[in-house]
């Protein structure tokens, strides 16, 4: 879709933009400052984990599902829909906490409502932003989303102590709840069409459920990507966070030592997504692009646990975050060009099942390696099996092509070689 085909996209990209960043704030807030009153309040890793089952597993047990609503209701409606359910539990437990209640599970709740439709909200935002922007600037607008996640990472932080220091919890929970509705407001401001399946009333929630399944096995650009994007995930995402646990052990436990590895983590996130806002359009070669960065990430997390130099780890570090935006933008840009609209929600509900997952999958196996052995030899490994993982895939001569034939435009394959995708399966019903 050329960008004369969507009038005013310029202006709906910027609300839509605005209107996640608000919400998203107001999201980070109520995070932190839940992880530092728990923490405060009971001194318990018990309840720390708690509130991480109950803030995350939710969610990545809704994605599948919320997937498939993104396919069958509008958009729009669900994220509007599910951001005002959001504000009216923060609300609600708000309204207690402020009359004296703050047991242990009325926060555990609050964290998996907002968790189950977070779940319901991510595959529609994710699955309406190719409706809203040129195909020709997608990648430009996804590297745009992704400098306001890693800026409000790097803002969120700082902006919940100094309100939760200078008022309390109740407070941020009614900042959260205003955020949400001015995000929906704004997003009320975009128009937005429906998409209109040929199928439409025509196949069961499950079928939906199934096609969405049998969809991303049986294509092969999606397939691969996915497994490539899932072994990054579970590589880096343990690594990452026993980074802190490296500083301390190795580099000394002050904490500006480890607020500067945060640091320089953070802005090398924000610094990729806005190298793909300003480049994107540009960047012809973005499957190139993805497995160079996989490969240089694999690189960076082994000098991650080869540094004997405190600042070339924090250096190692940024530039990991560079590579992972440079991995991820272009990743999402991918499935939204080449997965058919009206299957766009089944296919990033199982994309947010991946992110959901593969952190506490990466977490339980390294987790209790770092108390057995030095998270220098652990980082190692984790490089050196991405490489393993990565090197085994490209010679696969299936997955190879696949990946090879995503640079090329869609309706070109190579002369003489069908597409994969349509090798290995019929699309489902209802897709063109």
């Amino acid at each position: 879709m050329s960008a004369d085909e969507l009038p005013g996209w310029k202006r709906n990209a910027a609300i839509f933009l605005a209107g996640q960043t608000v919400s998203l704030l107001g999201s980070m807030l109520v995070m932190f400052a839940v992880m530092w009153h728990l923490t405060i309040e009971t001194r318990s890793g018990s309840v720390l984990t708690l509130s991480l089952v109950f803030g995350m597993l939710p969610q990545a047990f809704m994605s599948i599902f919320g997937g498939v609503w993104a396919d069958r209701h509008h958009r729009k409606f669900l994220i509007m829909g599910s951001d005002t359910i959001i504000a009216v539990a923060t609300l609600i437990l708000a309204g207690m906490m402020a009359s004296g209640i703050d047991d242990l599970w009325i926060i555990y709740l609050a964290l998996a409502v907002r968790s189950v439709f977070a779940g319901i909200q991510m595959p529609a935002v994710t699955a309406m932003i190719p409706q809203i922007v040129p195909t020709s600037q997608l990648l430009r607008i996804n590297g745009a989303f992704q400098t306001i996640q890693s800026a409000m990472a790097l803002l969120a932080p700082a902006l919940a102590a100094v309100i939760y220091a200078s008022m309390d919890i109740v407070a941020v929970f009614f900042i959260d709840a205003a955020t949400a509705l001015i995000g929906v407001g704004l997003l009320a401001l975009v128009p937005v069409a429906r998409i209109v399946r040929t199928d439409q009333g025509k196949v069961s929630y499950f079928g939906d459920l199934r096609a969405g399944m049998k969809y991303v096995a049986s294509h092969a650009h999606v397939r691969w990507i996915l497994v490539l994007f899932t072994l990054v995930m579970v590589m880096v995402g343990a690594p990452s966070y026993l980074t802190p646990l490296m500083v301390t052990r190795t580099f000394g436990d002050e904490v500006w030592k480890l607020t500067a590895n945060e640091l320089f983590w953070g802005f090398g996130m924000l610094a990729g997504g806005a190298a793909m806002a300003t480049f994107g359009p540009r960047i012809t070669h973005r499957m190139r692009l993805m497995v160079g960065s996989v490969v240089l990430i694999g690189l960076l997390v082994i000098g991650l646990g080869v540094s004997t130099n405190m600042w070339v780890f924090f250096a190692f570090g940024l530039l990991i975050g560079v590579s992972f935006s440079a991995l991820s933008a272009p990743a999402m840009t991918i499935l939204q060009e080449r997965v058919e609209p009206e299957m766009q929600g089944r296919v990033f509900g199982i994309v947010g099942i991946v992110m959901s997952v593969a952190m506490p999958l990466s977490m339980v196996v390294f987790g209790p390696l770092a108390d057995q052995f030095a998270v220098e030899s652990l980082l190692v490994l984790a490089g050196v099996l991405l490489f393993a993982v990565v090197a085994g895939i490209l010679a696969i001569p299936g997955a190879r092509r696949s990946l090879a034939e995503v640079d090329l435009p869609k309706e070109e394959p190579p002369a003489g070689m069908p597409d994969e995708g349509a090798m290995d399966g019929e699309a489902p019903q209802g897709v063109k």
